[in-house]
Parts: structure tokens; sequence; C-alpha cells
């Protein structure tokens, strides 16, 4: 049996992924206020979804458990679909429709995109974030609320607490999802 810090110095599977970015994604400060704290979890995770995908043109829309749909490109439209929801239409108060799921094609983030656009759906994903990143900023508090079908009465604190929860269990998914395509694990 071969000792395996014989071939490599690394501690643990998380240590192993070497893209520039990685390492800056969770550097910002452990202490200061609520807004500032939020924002900068939101923002690493979503740069996780990106280190994820990174590399990767064709390969996005690669479904690598059959038979499910989830693929990487299908998170990335899953959650511009999501952003838009909580920011855009609970919260700014915004009558848009969803852009890739509708009630007779409710699991189209994933289902549809083998055929979709990975540029478009990227610059579709950063618009709802800088518009989530503009909400968060220039509230004038984190208890800003709008009502939504599922949970009611929703603040924004919640639904930026949501968000990372949201954005943490997909790059979970994306995890697994890049490794099975091309072997690239990794935080």
């Amino acid at each position: 049996m071969t000792d395996p810090s014989a071939t490599t110095a690394r501690s643990r599977r998380g240590d192993i992924i070497d893209a520039p970015g990685s390492e800056a994604r969770f550097t910002f400060p452990a202490t200061g206020d609520e807004r500032t704290l939020l924002t900068a979890m939101l923002t690493a995770q979503r740069a996780t979804l990106e280190l994820k995908c990174a590399g990767l043109e064709g390969e996005l829309a690669t479904c690598p458990a059959a038979p499910s749909t989830l693929s990487l490109l299908g998170l990335v439209r899953h959650l511009t679909d999501v952003e838009r929801h909580w920011f855009r239409r609970v919260l700014a108060g915004q009558d848009v429709p969803r852009l890739y799921t509708s009630p007779d094609n409710p699991d189209g983030d994933f289902d549809d995109a083998a055929t979709a656009d990975p540029a478009a759906a990227w610059a579709a994903w950063r618009a709802e974030a800088a518009f989530a990143d503009e909400l968060i900023t220039t509230a004038p508090d984190l208890d800003i609320e709008g009502t939504d079908p599922w949970r009611g009465r929703v603040c924004l604190r919640w639904v930026v607490v949501h968000m990372i929860e949201e954005y943490a269990r997909h790059n979970g998914h994306a995890d697994l999802l890049r490794e099975r395509i091309d072997g690239v694990i990794g935080a």
C-alpha cells in the first residue's frame, strides 16, 4: 500500500483545488457589522459557484448522474431564478417573470440546460447578483420586508441568510458534479 503523504503534501481533500481566486474567497474579516459579514459570506458562496464551473464550457450542461438533469449550468440557471425571486420579486416588489422556470415547466432551469447558452446564463446570473448586492447595500436596514407566497412576510436579513444556505447546499452539488466531469476537487 502506498503512503498518501509520500505523493502529496495535501492534508485533506479540500486543499486540492488550485485556481485563481480560490484562496481569496474567504479572506474577509470574521468580525464586523451584520450587513458586512452577511454580504461577504454571500459573495464568497457566489465565488465558489464560479470556481466550481471555471474552465468548463461545453461540459457545463453535462448531467453525470443519469437520469438526473442536475448540471453545473442548471445550478447557475437555478440560482439566477432564486436570486431574481427573492430580491426582485419579493423584496423589491417587481412584477418580473422567472427566467427559466414556469408553472408549465417548473424544472426548466435544469431540464432545458442542455440547449442553453452558457454565456447568456452567466450574464443573467451576474445581473441578478448585482441587483441583489445593490439592494442589500442601499436598504436602510436588514429589516425591510416583502411577502413571499411560500414563507409569508420575510425580511432582507432572512433572505440573505437563506441565499447563503441555498448557495452552500448547491455548491456541494457542484463539488460532486465537477469531480464527475473532470476529476477536479476541492473547496
